[in-house]
């Protein structure tokens, strides 16, 4: 009976200290992530870590990366198959995150992939494309409007579009005047209303936007 007990307790131990090794390579995983550390990704993944191990944060190695911009970490993690879509606790995910902050590089290497998932949602029920509109982010824009089929006339949860946002949200400068044009360009429905009725013209027009106000008249809004 001792004895039996004492295997017990030494395999229990061996457990642990295998779970501790786990641990510890998947904290060190993200830690090279996030200080854009390749060489280190590239040892722990051949020693056998999980490429898609997640902080308290439920963040990816790939998330940390991209959130801090890390060029090279992210490349690589792509590169090596880390999953695109992933989110963590507050719904963000590699591509709304590179998306909604213009990190173009990482955008590109992840549109690459051919497996973003274009549907995928932010915490505002939006796509990548709305908030980059917003913020006014065009490269990020112009590169999602190349994609056949982009749910460009998406609403979010404020009931706005991609076109809606950059209106209400925008200030009616170059930027955003250019925006709404690739917008219109690409087909964007120029008179699909917010919550209370008010078409994006409507909008435009109470914000003093001429420019915009002109490119969504001569695009048949009403």
């Amino acid at each position: 009976m001792v004895f039996c007990f004492a295997l017990f307790s030494f395999f229990n131990a061996c457990g642990q200290n295998s779970v501790k090794t786990t641990n510890t390579m998947e904290m060190e995983f993200i830690k090279a992530a996030k200080n854009n550390d390749v060489e280190i990704l590239q040892n722990l993944l051949k020693n056998g870590v999980d490429i898609e191990a997640s902080d308290i944060n439920k963040r990816t190695a790939l998330m940390v990366a991209t959130y801090n911009n890390n060029i090279e970490a992210s490349k690589f993690l792509i590169k090596e198959g880390a999953n695109v879509n992933a989110q963590d606790d507050r719904l963000e995910s590699p591509l709304l995150h590179a998306g909604a902050y213009g990190y173009m590089e990482i955008l590109k290497a992840i549109l690459a992939t051919s497996k973003a998932n274009h549907m995928l949602l932010n915490r505002y029920g939006g796509t990548a494309l709305i908030p980059a509109c917003e913020r006014g982010h065009t490269e990020v824009v112009k590169e999602l409007l190349k994609i056949e089929g982009y749910p460009i006339d998406h609403i979010n949860n404020l009931t706005w579009t991609a076109l809606m946002e950059a209106i209400v949200l925008g200030n009616g400068g170059k930027t955003h005047t250019q925006i709404v044009q690739l917008l219109v360009d690409a087909g964007c429905d120029v008179n699909i209303p917010d919550k209370d009725g008010i078409s994006p013209l409507q909008h435009a027009n109470k914000k003093g936007f001429k420019n915009i106000v002109s490119i969504l008249e001569k695009a048949g809004a009403e």
